[in-house]
């Protein structure tokens, strides 16, 4: 995916309300933009560090401009744009980039299942059946680690979404938890037992009623952010 207009480069001054940051521009300008991240951000941000946001003309905003790339406390950088990681990984899926997924004849998005009420990311058709596929974005990195984790904070959607998959799994459909781990610098993601013990737990029943878990990282510049390679699971 490449940034068009090309994005902007500036410096945090605070995020603060989840959805709202400061910062200031390289030319000087204070503003306030719009923060698209929903989780807590840990270690994905630091005050003073870099940020790279895109600019929007639109009159009907209330904010003019959107945060989509952060330089983290370990001088990594991380797509925080957490809505845009279902683009991605589309984009990657029609590429036949990501190999476990490839040779489907359809695919749909949002597509209402299960038993609790949910939507699933990703509804892949092929001559045997439909693969359910649920996209994460990762964006938690560790000082002296090349492995992320998810989630950065507690999510009792996401395991909601596992007893989904897992729900389709025991009825033999194929189903899939797929991490895109927007961070640079990175091998592998587990799941944040530290920080989500339910979520952890969840994730390792999924596995065992036969859910397949994949992680994708990207390549991530201030130009474009492109998935590109598979990532270990450590469970």
């Amino acid at each position: 995916m490449l940034f068009s207009p090309a994005l902007e480069e500036g410096r945090l001054i605070k995020r603060y309300k989840r959805f709202l940051a400061d910062i200031e521009t390289a030319d000087g300008e204070l503003m306030t933009i719009h923060c698209p991240n929903t989780g807590s951000m840990l270690n994905c941000m630091v005050e003073g560090g870099q940020v790279w946001f895109s600019r929007s003309n639109d009159p009907k905003r209330k904010l003019p401009g959107t945060w989509e790339i952060s330089e983290t406390p370990q001088g990594r950088l991380a797509y925080v744009n957490t809505g845009r990681a279902n683009r991605l990984i589309e984009e990657a899926l029609l590429a036949g980039q990501i190999s476990e997924l490839k040779g489907f004849s359809a695919l749909k998005r949002e597509v209402a299942y299960g038993q609790e009420n949910s939507r699933i990311d990703f509804r892949l058709e092929y001559s045997d059946g439909f693969a359910f596929v649920e996209v994460k974005s990762v964006t938690l990195g560790f000082e002296g680690s090349r492995i992320a984790a998810f989630p950065d904070a507690v999510t009792q959607r996401g395991a909601k979404h596992l007893r989904e998959l897992a729900s389709l799994a025991r009825e033999g459909v194929r189903a899939v938890q797929l991490y895109c781990v927007n961070l640079t610098g990175v091998d592998a993601v587990r799941p944040a037992q530290e920080i989500d013990p339910g979520y952890a737990a969840a994730l390792r029943e999924a596995v065992a009623a036969g859910v397949q878990v994949l992680a994708y990282g990207v390549s991530l510049t201030p130009e474009t952010v492109v998935v590109d390679r598979r990532l270990a699971v450590i469970l």
